[in-house]
C-alpha cells in the first residue's frame, strides 16, 4: 500500500466509525481523561497541518488560525493550547466546520504527496497516520465512557466484540536466559521501542489465556475488594475513595452482574475476558491467585507462544526509557519521552486497536488507576 493510500484509508476510517454519532455526542467530556469525539477528529487533523503542511508545503494557507490553540494537545513547542479539562466546553467550531477542516487538510496532503516530498516529510506523515490510529482507538474508549455513563446506555455502530475463551488456560514455560528486547524490524515503530538491549530473565510460566469474567467474579465474591492485604496501599486508597467494587461499567441487577458494552447493557458473559481494570485491580487479583503480573520483558519474550490482541495487558513494569533512548528535537520529541514517569506499561493490543497498528515491541502506557481503556489480565507463576 502506498503512503497516500494508507493516509486516505486511515482518515476515512475515522469518519466511518463516527457516522452513527448524534451531533450532541461530539462535544461531551464527562471526565478530564475523556476527550470529545470532535476534539479527536480535529486534533488528528491539526497534527498534519502543524507538522507537515506548515513545515514543508510551499505557500500553505492555514485553515483557521485559532485551531492550533483549540486542538493542540500537549506539544509545548507548538504553542499555547486549551487546557485538557476544557475540551468539552467548546461548542465552536461546529461539527460541520471540523469536517470541513478535515476535508481541506486531506486535499492539501494529497496534493503535497503528489509533489514527491522529502523522506523527512514522508516520515512525519507516517507518524501522523500512526498517531491518528491511536486516536481512533481512544475514540472508542471515550465514546464508551460518554455513553456508558448515561441512564439509557445508548449504543453506536461498531465492530468491537470480545471473543469467548473456550479452552482452559495452559501454562507456557520460558527458560532462564538472556534475551533481546526492543524493536529491530525495518518498519515503523515509536521511539520508546528503540534501544534494543539484553535482559536476563529467570525461568517462569505464563498463562496462554486472559483471565475471564467468571474467574474475576470469584475474586469479587471471595471479598477481593474488601481485603486490604491484596492491594497496594495506593490502590486500596483509590478503590475506597471511589467506592469501586467491580470493573468499570459493571452493575449488579437482581443479583446478577451486568455490564455496559458498545452493543448495549447486557448480562456479563462469563466466558469473555474481564476488561476495564486498573493496574491496582489486576495486581490485587494476581495476589489473590498467589501469582503475579508479567514484566513487560517477560511478556515480549513469551508473546510468541500465545495469541494476543483482545485486551491491552497490564504488566508490572514502570514506563521507563530503554538504554540509549533519545528524544527528537522540537515538538515531536514530546511524543513519548516526557511521559516516562508514574505510568505503567501495557502490552499487546485490543479489539479497538486498528489492524496492523500493534506489534510485539509496542509499549502502551497509562497511569495505574486508569480503567476506561480496554485492559485485561494475564498471569505468571
Amino acid at each position: 500500500m502506498t503512503l497516500k493510500d494508507s493516509y486516505l484509508n486511515t482518515r476515512q476510517r475515522f469518519v466511518t466509525i463516527c457516522k452513527s454519532l448524534k451531533t450532541e455526542d461530539y462535544s461531551v467530556q464527562p471526565k478530564i481523561f475523556v476527550s470529545p469525539p470532535k476534539w479527536h477528529l480535529a486534533h488528528s487533523t491539526w497534527f498534519f497541518e502543524q507538522f507537515v503542511l506548515s513545515e514543508f508545503k510551499k505557500d500553505y494557507k492555514i485553515f483557521d488560525e485559532d485551531f492550533a490553540y483549540l486542538f493542540n494537545s500537549y506539544y509545548n513547542n507548538a504553542g499555547k493550547r486549551v487546557l485538557r479539562p476544557n475540551r468539552g466546553l467548546m461548542t465552536r467550531p461546529t461539527v460541520d466546520e471540523v469536517y470541513q477542516y478535515r476535508k481541506y487538510v486531506d486535499e492539501q496532503i494529497v496534493d503535497f504527496l503528489n509533489q514527491n516530498p522529502s523522506e523527512k516529510a514522508k516520515e512525519i506523515i507516517e507518524l501522523g497516520i500512526q498517531h491518528e490510529q491511536q486516536h481512533q482507538e481512544l475514540f472508542y474508549y471515550d465514546i464508551k465512557y460518554i455513553l456508558g455513563n448515561q441512564p439509557t446506555f445508548p449504543t453506536v455502530e461498531n465492530n468491537i466484540h470480545l471473543a469467548e475463551i473456550e479452552q482452559p488456560s495452559k501454562w507456557l514455560k520460558v527458560n532462564e536466559g538472556i534475551y533481546d528486547i526492543g524493536h529491530k524490524e525495518n518498519a515503523f515503530c515509536y521511539d520508546n521501542e528503540l534501544g534494543r538491549h539484553k535482559v536476563f530473565l529467570h525461568e517462569f510460566e505464563i498463562s496462554d489465556q486472559l483471565v475471564t469474567n467468571e474467574d474475576y467474579i470469584k475474586f469479587i465474591e471471595a471479598g477481593g475488594y474488601q481485603d486490604f492485604n491484596l492491594w497496594h496501599a495506593e490502590g486500596w486508597d483509590f478503590i475506597k475513595q471511589n467506592e469501586i467494587e467491580a470493573p468499570e461499567y459493571w452493575h449488579k441487577v437482581d443479583g446478577k452482574w451486568h455490564q455496559y458494552t458498545l452493543q448495549g447493557f447486557q448480562e456479563v458473559n462469563l466466558k469473555e475476558p474481564v476488561s476495564h481494570l486498573s493496574l491496582y485491580e489486576a495486581y490485587a487479583y494476581a495476589e489473590w491467585k498467589q501469582m503475579r503480573l508479567p514484566t513487560e520483558f517477560e511478556w515480549e519474550v513469551a508473546s510468541k507462544q500465545f495469541d494476543y490482541g483482545q485486551l491491552w495487558e497490564w504488566t508490572n513494569s514502570a514506563y521507563l526509557p530503554y538504554p540509549n533512548f533519545s528524544k527528537a528535537p522540537g515538538a515531536l520529541g514530546e511524543y513519548n519521552g516526557k511521559f516516562m514517569i508514574n505510568q505503567m506499561v501495557l502490552r499487546g493490543a485490543s479489539i479497538a486497536t486498528v489492524d496492523n497498528h500493534s506489534r510485539l515491541t509496542y509499549r502502551n502506557f497509562f497511569h495505574p488507576e486508569m480503567r476506561w481503556q480496554f485492559s485485561g489480565i494475564r498471569l505468571v507463576k
